[in-house]
């Protein structure tokens, strides 16, 4: 049985790039909060050919995210969102983070048009938590546990979609935003996992920088 929290919170989205442990945070929260997943759909017959670098891969394979992305979080509003507590393992938002990083500028114009009449229909989540990670802390959980695709991902493509992220969520304001520097959480700790709960409780309508009791001589410090 899940664990009575008092969370006011019934919308929860965790952020965050791939390897940052976000879809298992959501896994987590779902059975000590009670509630229902929503994950992220990452099936794209087109992904290969994006890694690959074939030309107008990275166009076709960004909308194929994209719909499938708004339609998934387009039936979120036909239910009622107070019924029963969801966690997203991502936001709408995020595949405009990824569409910068790699479609041309004519590509973008198009994109645009498209992301603009979409994202007016989509819910917006009561909370959003950011893991965030440093680079080496993500090359070094893709040597470990990336498939053979994400292992040939450059380097450069990591820093700039990373530095993407933390602009992105630096400049957010659209709703509560709880980041969590997250290079050393285990969230095989129960502890660390019990940490970021506890944070989510003191949650207000003010964002929350958290640095973890693992980060020595660090304290959580408001934005």
């Amino acid at each position: 049985m899940p664990e009575k929290h008092d969370i006011e919170f019934n919308h929860i989205a965790v952020e965050g790039v791939f390897k940052s442990g976000k879809t298992k945070l959501a896994g987590l929260l779902a059975q000590k909060l009670g509630g229902k997943v929503v994950l992220d759909k990452t099936d794209n017959p087109y992904l290969k050919d994006f890694y690959d670098e074939k030309e107008g891969a990275a166009f076709l394979s960004q909308l194929v995210f994209l719909v499938n992305r708004y339609h998934q979080q387009a039936r979120l509003v036909q239910r009622d969102l107070f019924e029963e507590r969801i966690f997203c393992d991502y936001i709408f938002e995020k595949d405009k983070i990824y569409a910068f990083q790699t479609l041309t500028d004519d590509e973008l114009v198009v994109y645009e048009k498209i992301f603009g009449v979409l994202s007016e229909r989509i819910p917006k989540p009561d909370l959003i938590i950011y893991l965030q990670i440093a680079v080496p802390t993500l090359v070094r959980r893709l040597a470990k546990e990336g498939s053979s695709l994400e292992k040939n991902i450059s380097e450069k493509y990591l820093q700039d979609l990373i530095e993407a992220y933390d602009y992105f969520f630096f400049n957010y304001q659209a709703t509560p935003l709880l980041v969590v520097k997250s290079d050393e959480v285990d969230l095989a700790r129960d502890a660390d996992l019990e940490d970021i709960i506890d944070q989510i409780r003191q949650m207000k309508k003010a964002s929350l920088f958290y640095v973890p009791p693992s980060y020595a001589g660090k304290d959580a410090r408001r934005k």
